[in-house]
């Protein structure tokens, strides 16, 4: 059987310490007033004198040493329990315990400042959160629901006192919690049917992990947008047809007089034939606009594969035979992506930079870098520039007398379907514009 040898606690070793130091003075003391030539009366007053004095003076410096511990702990767990309103008083700055104590005074000011900064952001979250019209809800690991703010409570219809702590299934939101991050639907929520906008996020409360659901109506700002486009649509579509149906209808008119007079003029037949092939002519170019129309809205999902950058640009750059672009190659690299689109939309850009260039005499240069995980395809050219790039990837918008208005529009939805984008500006350095491609790596 083991016996534990009892420990002495902190003040019990500094009234141990003390008693050893005092120890031998105190037994010289008293073999001196014992064995030497003093009456009783002299040896028992001084004796309890020194013995009176020594316990008396080593019971004061355990006093001394633990009750500035004693303040400083009480502080510690003032501060353990939130309460930063104590202070120790009858700090000196000339002493060890009072360095200590004026490092407790400062670290309790500063956590009671950083306490109210945190309870007035914390103030301000919730009244955000409160008054904004979108629905949060934070989940926790086990897919419980552990806040959920005003709009929240809206969609569900009910409030937050009986849904916090309520199984993400029983919510019909346990679907949202994987998958993708970012989803689009169209569902029915106790709240309204609408289109929705869901984002999901994490973050951490305690150490565990949590989820964080943002469910956003999208209804009306989609409607807005379809608005806007359709206004869009049908003033580029009333422009255009207006400008094919309105010299149909002078011409047609004036053919209407004409085969309506007696007696008719000598060169009638000539000009009933020109009238008719303006008409044809009128025709056959709104039929164009309209092909077009249906190509812009037809276009197909890419299909993804292996295509080497270099091979691909070098290929393109061959057909243009007009002005021939000058190549400023870069470094081999293979993405994922739909060869054919590609192709298609470098052949329209380079086709525009030649068009651009043949005005002024200047040439082509086309080149592909790549910068941090994108790639970076660049056609610059040396025409005049362009002096509006507001319109340019409006549909059916078109600075060329003969153009369609469809091919950088095109253009940008095959960047875009594969997760890159397109723009064109007018040169920094110099005449003309760059246009550039940007297309993820991976």
């Amino acid at each position: 059987m083991n016996f534990r040898k009892p420990q002495l606690v902190h003040e019990q070793r500094i009234l141990a310490m003390a008693l050893m130091a005092g120890a031998p003075a105190v037994l010289t003391s008293m073999l001196i007033l014992w064995l030497g030539d003093y009456t009783p009366k002299v040896q028992w007053t001084l004796t309890v004198a020194i013995v009176g004095a020594w316990l008396g003076f080593c019971m004061a410096l355990r006093e001394r040493v633990a009750s500035p511990l004693r303040t400083l702990a009480n502080l510690l767990e003032a501060m353990r329990e939130g309460d930063y309103s104590i202070r120790a008083r009858g700090v000196k700055s000339d002493d060890a315990m009072g360095e200590v104590m004026q490092q407790v005074n400062a670290m309790s000011a500063t956590l009671r400042a950083q306490r109210l900064g945190a309870l007035e952001a914390t103030t301000l979250l919730r009244k955000v959160m409160e008054e904004i019209d979108v629905a949060v809800f934070a989940f926790d690991g086990d897919h419980r629901l552990r806040l959920v703010n005003r709009a929240g409570e809206r969609l569900l219809s009910q409030p937050s006192e009986r849904i916090l702590g309520a199984d993400a299934a029983s919510l019909a939101l346990a679907s949202y919690l994987e998958g993708d991050a970012q989803q689009t639907i169209q569902r029915t929520f106790p709240g309204g049917t609408a289109r929705w906008g869901i984002s999901r996020s994490t973050f951490r409360e305690g150490g565990l992990p949590h989820q964080l659901l943002v469910v956003t109506d999208l209804t009306r700002p989609l409607r807005a947008e379809e608005l806007k486009a359709w206004q869009r649509l049908v003033r580029v579509l009333g422009h255009e047809l207006n400008n094919s149906l309105a010299p149909i209808k002078s011409i047609a008119g004036s053919l209407d007089n004409l085969l309506g007079r007696q007696p008719r003029p000598a060169d009638w037949e000539d000009d009933t034939r020109r009238g008719l092939a303006v008409i044809a002519a009128r025709s056959e170019a709104l039929s164009r606009f309209m092909s077009a129309y249906a190509r812009l809205a037809k276009l197909p999902q890419p299909t993804l594969a292996p295509v080497g950058v270099g091979e691909l640009v070098r290929r393109v750059v061959g057909l243009e035979t007009r002005v021939p672009p000058a190549l400023m190659p870069g470094p081999e690299l293979t993405i994922q992506a739909d060869a054919d689109q590609l192709e298609q939309l470098l052949i329209n850009v380079i086709r525009n930079a030649a068009d651009a260039s043949l005005e002024t005499g200047g040439g082509v240069r086309v080149g592909w870098n790549r910068q941090n995980s994108h790639l970076i395809v660049w056609v610059r050219d040396d025409g005049p520039g362009l002096p509006n790039t507001t319109n340019l990837f409006v549909p059916f918008f078109t600075t060329k007398p003969t153009g369609s208005g469809i091919g950088l529009v095109l253009c940008r939805q095959i960047a875009e379907a594969h997760g890159g984008s397109l723009t064109l500006q007018n040169a920094d350095d110099g005449p003309g514009c760059e246009a550039r491609l940007t297309l993820p790596l991976s």
